[in-house]
């Protein structure tokens, strides 16, 4: 009777131990002399979006305290029974954890490994991002009143890597070409370096699969097990981008021709016959007034280059993990990439911080001309992403 309390007291102190060595639990999660658990915590967990769940750790040392109800068998050592039984905690722990079984155990997720990072006080990097993504569900709550039900087609920009447990919300104009080519990659549709991929096979359709593929039942386990992130930049400087691009630039004749020569149809009195034909010429104002116009609306919703980032994303419906910043691009692609842990993949060089400086001059001069009462219904159409992603007001506008 002896030798077996001494065994079971010696289980006890392996078994909780390595449970505090593995997930960093402070010793105030155990009550003191009494050998049971303290209740756990209640927080958001990595395989529920709605709702509270004890921690992961709680539930750990749980399943360790667990195993001193078992008398030791009498042919098994000591160091087997350890062995043993914590092996039977972690893949319990791993499997309700994911709650989908995508990796059965083998290794932990990216959405994982996230929260584990939010557990070490000296990573400044996680803290970044856990502070953006709290700042955007508190503005979703100071600036969101009516929630309504989203439909299989607002899903579309969700792209779907099953292998890694990844969900990413592609915004055009935020690096979306490089990330798709990141996901090629990933899923095995191409090898060798990423930005090898050219920008029209990345932008195939039906290359990479959208949450918008998959039934209820099967969205809702991604949306609870994979790690969801999306990309966003300033809005301004964003509809500038577009407007360089697909009107500025000769190589976009096909995208002219369908909305330049609507917009000069309908914008510009008297306006030559290959204007008219080809929508080759279209200015900034124009193109202002078309986004302002609403008929633009009610015709059609607003092409994907221009549409507003949390009409694409719905950020106040899905839970995002990381929010991403054009601005920070190659710290928080790295940062991404990271939590996949594939060995040498690296996000195509991104633009560096110096040449964001032109970026914000050029839409500076874009707006130079634009009167400040186009200026305000502007800023107002797009002033959610402005306040859900933490961006203030530019400087070079005049609202007053």
């Amino acid at each position: 009777m002896g030798r077996h309390c001494w065994r079971r007291r010696l289980l006890a102190a392996a078994c909780l131990g390595i449970a505090f060595l593995l997930l960093g639990c402070p010793h105030g999660a155990v009550r003191s002399g009494s050998g049971e658990a303290e209740q756990p915590v209640k927080m958001e967990s990595p395989s529920g979006i709605h709702g509270d769940r004890p921690q992961d750790k709680g539930r750990l040392v749980t399943c360790a305290l667990d195993v001193l109800a078992r008398p030791p068998t009498s042919k098994a050592s000591l160091s087997d029974l350890t062995v043993t039984h914590l092996s039977l905690c972690s893949t319990a722990f791993e499997n309700r954890a994911l709650g989908s079984g995508w990796l059965s155990g083998k290794r932990r997720s990216p959405l994982q490994i996230l929260y584990d990072l939010y557990q070490v006080p000296s990573s400044p990097l996680a803290e970044l991002h856990r502070q953006r993504r709290d700042l955007l569900r508190s503005a979703c709550k100071r600036h969101t009143r009516r929630q309504r039900l989203l439909q299989p087609e607002d899903l579309r920009h969700v792209l779907v890597d099953d292998t890694h447990g990844l969900l990413y919300c592609y915004v055009p104009k935020v690096a979306c070409t490089n990330w798709k080519r990141i996901l090629l990659a990933l899923s095995g549709r191409a090898r060798g370096d990423p930005h090898a991929i050219p920008a029209h096979e990345a932008h195939a359709p039906g290359l990479l699969p959208s949450l918008a593929d998959f039934s209820p039942a099967e969205v809702n386990r991604r949306l609870r097990t994979y790690l969801t992130f999306l990309f966003v930049r300033e809005p301004f400087e964003r509809l500038a981008s577009a407007y360089r691009n697909k009107f500025a630039r000769p190589y976009h004749a096909a995208f002219q021709r369908r909305f330049g020569t609507r917009i000069v149809r309908r914008l510009r009195p008297h306006a030559r016959s290959d204007a008219l034909a080809r929508g080759h010429d279209v200015r900034f104002a124009e193109f202002l007034a078309y986004l302002l116009d609403p008929r633009t609306r009610r015709e059609e919703p607003f092409n994907e280059h221009w549409e507003r980032a949390h009409a694409l994303c719905h950020p106040c419906h899905l839970r995002y993990d990381v929010v991403g910043k054009f601005e920070t691009l190659a710290e928080d692609a790295s940062f991404v990439l990271g939590l996949v842990g594939v060995p040498g993949l690296r996000f195509p060089v991104p633009p560096t911080r110096a040449q964001a400086a032109p970026a914000r001059d050029q839409a500076a001069r874009l707006f130079q001309d634009i009167s400040p009462f186009y200026q305000r219904r502007l800023f107002d159409l797009y002033k959610m992403d402005f306040l859900l992603f933490n961006y203030s007001t530019p400087a070079y506008l005049r609202l007053k």
